[in-house]
């Protein structure tokens, strides 16, 4: 929609000639008037008809003279002004002022956890990981502490590489004292009687321990090892750590459950002590069910090989059976286990180029069909 608006002004000397030529003009008007323009006056006056025709005209000029001619007028004219409707974008929404919330002072507290951070990383350890897996161990631990911890078993000759597998095999030794340290490492080399050449390498096997009671755990294991006749604890020392009610004692009942005496049970961990160690719902009785059921063999053979219970179910018991009975052949099980691969391999070929075994043979599979016009030898 278009609106039209009336000026009520315009400047004067747009419009208006200049007042020189209009008082000039003036002057000639008035003193001789147009003689076409009297004629036209005088036949408009006179003419009836065409004044009943038109309207009345107003005369543009009713004075001889036009003193307004000498000063400016006012002009009315029109202007169109067009009115276009611009559609403006939408407001940004207002974004929430965000309050300032003043950095709060560092706490005593929050300064020695800082300063335990800064120095478990300077000795190479994964401060991340100790943060993730143990922060209860690192918080309750002061730096006093553990600097004491560090600096002792340094003097020990543990170098920055062994100090990181310890403490990642065994993170509560950060929260443990060079005066609870100290205790342990006279104990092995009085009681256990571990040489003192002997005894990082037994920590590095068995960092845990550094942080085992003597009183409460490493003393009445090692009288314990003893009484059941394992005369050299020191070459078992992995043992001291492990508490005689939940784990020794449960394994030696575990072997006389499944049809061991007890008199050769305790034969069997003194033969071979690191049964200990195997756990018995993941080792040792998938691993007797095996020899049971599938192999068909007595228990005189594991009292006498309790290393049986230390190999590979899957990687070396199971297939090297079936390699003896595809071929009619049973071998003892040291025999059968001890060898590496390619002696086992060169064993099987001689037995399979060679004879059948006597009866008596210890390689005599009954399972083997022997015609019964061989001669037995």
């Amino acid at each position: 929609m278009s609106h039209i608006c009336v000026s009520n002004q315009f400047s004067p000397h747009i419009l208006s000639p200049p007042p020189e030529k209009l008082q000039k003009s003036a002057t000639l008007t008035t003193n001789k008037p147009c003689r076409a323009m009297q004629d036209t006056l005088h036949f408009l006056s006179n003419s009836k008809s065409l004044q009943s025709s038109f309207p009345r005209l107003r005369p543009l000029y009713l004075h001889h003279d036009f003193p307004s001619l000498s000063c400016s007028r006012k002009f009315h004219f029109s202007a169109v002004i067009t009115k276009t409707t611009v559609s403006l974008p939408p407001k940004p929404p207002k974004i929430p002022e965000i309050p300032f919330v003043p950095t709060p002072a560092p706490t005593p507290e929050t300064s020695e956890f800082q300063e335990k951070m800064f120095y478990l990383d300077s000795i190479g350890l994964d401060i991340f990981s100790l943060i993730n897996h143990h922060r209860s161990i690192v918080l309750s631990a002061s730096l006093a502490d553990i600097k004491s911890t560090v600096d002792f078993m340094t003097s020990t000759n543990f170098t920055a590489q062994e100090l990181q597998r310890i403490v990642s095999m065994c993170p509560e030794i950060i929260s443990s004292r060079a005066s609870d340290i100290i205790p342990v490492f006279t104990f092995l080399y009085r009681e256990a009687r571990v040489n003192g050449s002997d005894i990082k390498k037994v920590i590095n096997r068995r960092p845990r321990l550094l942080v085992c009671s003597v009183k409460h755990r490493l003393r009445p294991t090692l009288y314990f090892l003893q009484s059941i006749g394992i005369a050299e604890v020191n070459k078992h020392t992995y043992l001291l750590s492990c508490s005689v009610e939940d784990k020794l004692i449960p394994r030696i009942e575990h072997l006389e459950k499944i049809g061991f005496s007890r008199k050769d049970a305790i034969l069997m961990f003194r033969r071979f002590p690191q049964l200990f160690n195997y756990s018995v719902k993941d080792n040792l009785e998938p691993k007797f069910n095996y020899f049971v059921v599938e192999m068909g063999r007595g228990l005189k053979e594991l009292k006498e090989f309790p290393q049986y219970f230390s190999f590979s179910l899957e990687k070396r018991i199971k297939p090297r059976h079936q390699c003896c009975v595809e071929r009619g052949l049973c071998f003892p099980l040291p025999s059968l286990l001890k060898y590496s691969d390619e002696q086992f391999r060169r064993k099987l070929e001689v037995c399979c180029d060679s004879s059948l075994p006597l009866r008596a043979s210890p390689l005599w599979c009954t399972n083997t069909d022997v015609n019964s016009n061989i001669e037995q030898i």
